[in-house]
């Protein structure tokens, strides 16, 4: 069933708050990768993909605030939201993808979906950074199931997060083919 609440806030609007408060590149690429790859997943299970879109693309617009206290990450942007008249449900789900910090429990397949996608933006993005030209172009999406398998490579990116994506009904290598697509569409905005 689709998300029938308008997220309250414009992509506009949501790309000047996200170049107020986030000052990092890499972290800009990172929400801008991870927009594309909700936007994917809302087409592909019929949500609202304006709503699932601003998710990723705001999800860690309270990091650089966050970073040395991870306990509030997720929270400080849901209030930021709050503040900015977005519908509450936005910053929620935002909330949810530090669910293991914030005490929350992910239920829904948005909560599910934006923790995995937000995820594998950045193993994706390792795999590209190991080939010659470092191009999204370059980059397979048996590839990316072979190096999430290396326990050696990417060790920071969580494959247990990743793996929520089978909570929404969704198998790894099928999630791994839409959200490296949706990533090879904007690989020029990621300088890939």
């Amino acid at each position: 069933m689709p998300d029938n609440q308008g997220p309250g806030i414009s992509r506009e609007e949501a790309l000047l708050l996200l170049k107020t408060h986030v000052k990092n590149p890499r972290t800009v690429a990172h929400s801008l990768a991870s927009e594309a790859v909700m936007r994917a997943l809302a087409r592909h299970f019929g949500q609202d993909e304006e709503l699932w879109g601003l998710a990723g693309l705001l999800h860690d617009l309270d990091y650089e605030f966050t970073e040395s206290a991870p306990e509030l990450h997720g929270a400080k942007t849901a209030q930021m939201l709050k503040e900015a008249g977005a519908d509450a449900a936005l910053g929620q789900v935002i909330a949810s993808h530090n669910a293991e910090g914030l005490n929350l429990v992910r239920t829904s397949l948005f909560e599910h979906c934006l923790t995995a996608a937000e995820t594998i933006t950045g193993l994706i993005v390792a795999a590209a950074l190991v080939h010659p030209d470092k191009a999204l172009a370059s980059v397979k999406p048996k590839s990316v199931i072979k190096r999430m398998k290396a326990k050696d490579f990417a060790r920071n990116v969580s494959r247990e997060r990743i793996a929520e994506c089978e909570k929404a009904d969704l198998a790894i290598a099928d999630f791994v083919a839409i959200a490296l697509a949706a990533m090879q569409e904007i690989a020029q905005d990621l300088g890939l």
